[in-house]
């Protein structure tokens, strides 16, 4: 099994920063993608940015100079530094990674369990 744990979200008067963060635990043998969703009241959960093995990144467009995504592969961790943080910004934000249990193993997406980000105008 692998447990994601998320910390750092709060609330936050607009134009300010938040860095949230996801550790990975327990049986894993290789991560694929490590990424961020949001989803805000009312709204399908959609992807925020996500950062291959490799450090190639991607983002969606409304985070696009404000948000940036990083990872350590040795401690199976992905981070979210979120800048500028306007108020439609405010969702509950989920850590995935595709996570491999062993070398014949397929990738499976885990999720945490969500963080409240709150951004005040």
């Amino acid at each position: 099994q692998v447990q994601l744990v998320e910390s750092g979200g709060g609330l936050v008067q607009a134009g300010g920063s938040l860095t949230l963060s996801c550790a990975a635990s327990g049986t894993i043998f290789s991560i694929n993608v490590m990424g961020w969703y949001r989803q805000a009241p009312g709204k399908q959960r959609e992807l925020v940015s996500t950062i291959k093995r490799d450090g190639s990144t991607n983002y969606v467009d409304s985070v696009k100079g404000r948000f940036t995504i990083s990872r350590d592969n040795a401690k199976n961790t992905v981070a979210l530094q979120m800048n500028s943080l306007k108020p439609e910004d405010t969702a509950v934000y989920f850590c995935n990674v595709q996570v491999s249990g062993g070398r014949l193993s397929p990738f499976i997406d885990r999720w945490g369990q969500g963080t409240q980000v709150t951004v005040s105008s």
